[in-house]
């Protein structure tokens, strides 16, 4: 017994090591097909470019959904009437809807637009940060129309995780600044 416990003692100290074997860093790469670019149906007062691997829903007036589905993702474009001076209550809801998310956001940046010569001006917003929504904007005339956006995942926020879609998205979300036009 005595030499049977002194070969188990034997065999447990030669087989521990101390040799520590590192576990490769694995980074989540996530790749979206190159934007290709459509002109948006008819029948609003104002067309712009989205990608062609999104949905687009046209609701009633002009209230309009563009879903990306490989994504779960949703850009809720709401569209309004500039009518009776009321644009400053516009800008001061669409301002407000961003600046809620303050209480989840970790930080708020601000890209203006301004395009005179087609008369677009707004504001791109992209929220970190754990918030319901990554991205909004806004666009206006500031005399006959009025547009906000949204940017939602179909999922529980966690940027760290919706970051590279989300990044993508925001192109696309300029892409629509840069390229819409009203009609008068």
């Amino acid at each position: 017994m005595k030499y049977f416990f002194a070969l188990f003692l034997f065999l447990v100290l030669l087989s521990c090591e101390n040799e520590v074997v590192i576990k490769p860093k694995a980074m989540l790469r996530l790749e979206y097909p190159e934007p290709i670019y459509q002109k948006s149906p008819e029948g609003c007062p104002f067309v712009f470019y989205r990608n062609k691997e999104s949905n687009l829903y046209l609701k009633n007036n002009c209230w309009i959904n563009i879903e990306y589905p490989q994504m779960r993702a949703t850009i809720y474009m709401t569209y309004r009437e500039v009518k009776n001076h009321n644009l400053d209550s516009l800008l001061f809801d669409a301002q407000k809807l961003t600046y809620d998310h303050t209480i989840k956001a970790s930080a708020i940046f601000e890209q203006p637009r301004v395009d005179s010569i087609h008369k677009v001006y707004g504001m791109l917003y992209m929220i970190n940060g754990n918030a319901a929504t990554p991205s909004q904007f806004y666009v206006t005339d500031s005399v006959h129309h009025f547009i906000t956006g949204s940017l939602y995942f179909n999922s529980k926020p966690n940027f760290d995780s919706i970051y590279p879609a989300a990044a993508y998205l925001r192109e696309d979300i300029r892409r629509i600044m840069e390229t819409i036009e009203w009609k008068n």
